[in-house]
């Protein structure tokens, strides 16, 4: 489904990507786990689109889709839930819902626009609750749930996550994890950038480890659960499961 060759990125003069390919197949979870600064969120952008890869290339389906726009790509289906969840603080829950369909809204799409909101107000029970308040006075987690449900609204083959459970309680962030594996189970391919390595790999199917912008490991997440460099860089060792849980 995505398929990333050998793309190296950079903020003007500065490479921060170097030679980063990956895949992911129609119906995994893909992770990307590293530490602050390795490359994960310019990753992201890069495959979306609001940073241009310099050298490589970028395939999602049958089509080559680096040098496109983000809206183009966000069309075909290749949807990003950007990290700090970047909500609409001044407009209502169901506004920024409706904007995540925002091409269809005119016309006879619209009515399948409201339709759709309506269905994800009632996955997300604490967002439906509140449809009439502004994003901006909701609390973090239901921020990010917003914004994934905003990104549903588009009606994604591949939704890209980045950091989904940064600076979030526990208990928000184990909620968050299950939502996660939901929509994946429900046929939504997803590739997920998280810092909490134990739990990202607990979940995915396979995961990719970069380390200065470059990939070091890869593999099925369950082999680099037992990987002792991972274990020891990235998961706290046997404390792993209290620390991230």
């Amino acid at each position: 489904m995505l398929h990333v060759d050998a793309i190296d990125v950079a903020y003007g003069p500065v490479k921060v990507l170097h030679q980063v390919s990956l895949a992911v197949k129609p119906g995994e979870l893909v992770a990307i786990i590293g530490a602050n600064g390795a490359g994960k969120t310019t990753l992201l952008k890069g495959i979306m689109g609001t940073l241009r890869p310099s050298t490589g290339s970028i395939r999602f389906g049958d089509e080559r889709i680096d040098g496109q726009p983000p809206h183009r790509i966000t069309r075909k289906g290749l949807v990003m839930v950007p990290e700090g969840r970047q909500v609409f603080a001044n407009l209502t829950v169901w506004e920024n819902l409706l904007m995540g369909a925002y091409p269809r809204l005119f016309g006879r799409g619209r009515q399948e626009a409201v339709r759709l909101a309506e269905q994800l107000l009632e996955r997300f029970p604490s967002l439906k609750a509140r449809r009439n308040v502004a994003g901006g006075v909701l609390s973090g987690g239901e921020q990010q749930m917003l914004a994934m449900a905003r990104a549903l609204m588009a009606r994604p083959r591949l939704l890209m996550l980045d950091e989904p459970t940064l600076g979030l309680a526990p208990a928000v962030v184990s909620q968050l994890f299950e939502l996660i594996l939901q929509i994946r189970n429900e046929g939504t391919t997803i590739l997920l950038v998280e810092q909490k390595a134990f739990r990202a790999l607990e979940i995915s199917d396979r995961a990719y480890l970069l380390e200065t912008g470059r990939v070091v490991l890869s593999g099925k997440s369950a082999e680099l659960l037992q990987n002792d460099y991972v274990a020891q860089f990235y998961l706290g060792g046997a404390r792993s499961r209290a620390a991230e849980a």
